[in-house]
């Protein structure tokens, strides 16, 4: 039996050097942002019951998920999602905080992805949720941090918000039972005007089916409100969108904003707002979010919610593409002669509570020390014995 010893699983992958320093830093960049309005950090298992994840408000198909056993037999599943565990972890442990309760994660999510398709099945993933607070003020708060986390990061990004409340309305108005309706949604998502045709072509041209097949081409700026209005009527989920989108562009936001009727998120959970965040360079949605006010309900603690995720892994390899991400080594190696090992043990100590940087020396001779410090680039050698010799590698190497 080939055995996998040298090799990782489809859809994972190794991070070296100069990547983890580039994720190190966004880490601390968005965690600074969530930091700064209040938010507190949380951490869920990376197992869970898999009863977290099939509720009938998940809408994540069990098909994605890796699942085992734990020695009783129960049904585990590595977690695919942060906002269900989190709603988990509210409902059992913060029922007696005061409301609105700010969180915020860094943590890796896993979807078992079918093989050849390019995704990752491990993700991390770092994101807010405001739960305990409903309305146009929180919903503000929420969309600002998303857009103010992207722009700390990189600054051509924009974000395409919706609701999901107009798909939910006119769908609702189709005479199609819930499969035909969920390929209608997928089609949508996916912007794939050929399969949403091929659908509703087959039914009765009524005012809901034509407002249907313009739904994922009523995409743009403000005047998405006045289309949609005309092929479809005034609708509370279309007017409170064009509040939002007023108040996030009187907030000087309006050029990194733009409206999407075709968002129609996957998860079932989401109940009004949604929105997507688009950063150039990458093809992935880099951020995904919205409100929820009825998932908590699942979990014996009904309240309002909103939060995002943010693919930090995108991020990632965006900031590596642009470049500016080198690893540089410590620029001193401390080299104790035969019998000062310990005295040079304790130089080294000292440099670094001075705030330097070095490393001890782990060879034999001077030679083998001064031949390591120059395939690494480091700036000096300190020699430690019965005193303390510098020695500066690129002229050692001159000479």
């Amino acid at each position: 039996m080939k055995k996998y010893c040298k090799t990782i699983p489809e859809g994972t992958r190794d991070l070296l050097f100069e990547e983890c320093g580039a994720q190190r830093h966004i880490e601390h960049e968005l965690a600074g942002v969530f930091q700064a309005r209040g938010f507190q950090e949380v951490m869920t298992p990376g197992l869970e019951y898999y009863d977290v994840f099939s509720l009938p408000a998940a809408g994540i198909p069990q098909e994605l998920m890796f699942k085992l056993t734990d020695h009783k037999g129960r049904l585990l599943a590595l977690r695919p999602d942060s906002t269900l565990p989190i709603a988990r972890l509210t409902a059992t442990r913060l029922q007696d905080q005061p409301h609105p309760l700010r969180l915020y994660y860094i943590q890796k999510v896993y979807s078992n992805n079918p093989s050849l398709t390019g995704r990752s099945n491990e993700v991390l993933q770092t994101g807010i949720e405001l739960l305990g607070a409903g309305g146009m003020r929180a919903d503000l708060e929420v969309l600002s941090m998303a857009m103010e986390a992207l722009a700390s990061c990189v600054p051509d990004y924009r974000i395409e918000l919706g609701h999901a409340g107009f798909f939910k309305a006119l769908a609702a108005r189709l005479p199609v039972g819930d499969d035909l309706r969920e390929d209608i949604r997928v089609s949508i998502e996916s912007k794939n005007y050929a399969a949403l045709d091929s659908i509703l072509d087959k039914l009765e041209q009524t005012d809901a089916v034509r407002a249907i097949r313009r739904l994922p081409r009523l995409f743009g700026g403000e005047e998405v409100f006045e289309e949609a209005a005309a092929l479809c009527g005034e609708c509370q989920p279309l007017d409170y969108l064009k509040k939002l989108y007023r108040a996030l562009a009187s907030m000087g936001l309006a050029d990194k904003l733009m409206i999407d009727l075709g968002l129609v998120q996957r998860n079932d959970y989401y109940s009004d707002i949604v929105f997507s965040g688009y950063v150039e360079g990458s093809g992935d949605v880099v951020l995904s979010g919205g409100r929820y006010d009825n998932l908590l309900e699942s979990f014996g603690a009904a309240m309002p919610a909103v939060g995002f995720g943010i693919n930090v892994d995108a991020l990632t390899r965006l900031a590596m593409s642009r470049g500016g991400w080198h690893s540089k080594p410590a620029p001193v190696l401390v080299h104790g002669d035969e019998g000062f090992e310990i005295k040079a043990l304790n130089h080294a100590a000292a440099l670094r509570r001075c705030g330097v940087r070095c490393e001890s020396s782990v060879f034999a001779t001077r030679e083998q020390a001064l031949q390591y410090a120059r395939a690494q680039g480091m700036e000096r050698v300190e020699f430690v014995g019965a005193a303390v010799e510098t020695v500066a590698v690129k002229e050692d190497a001159a000479r």
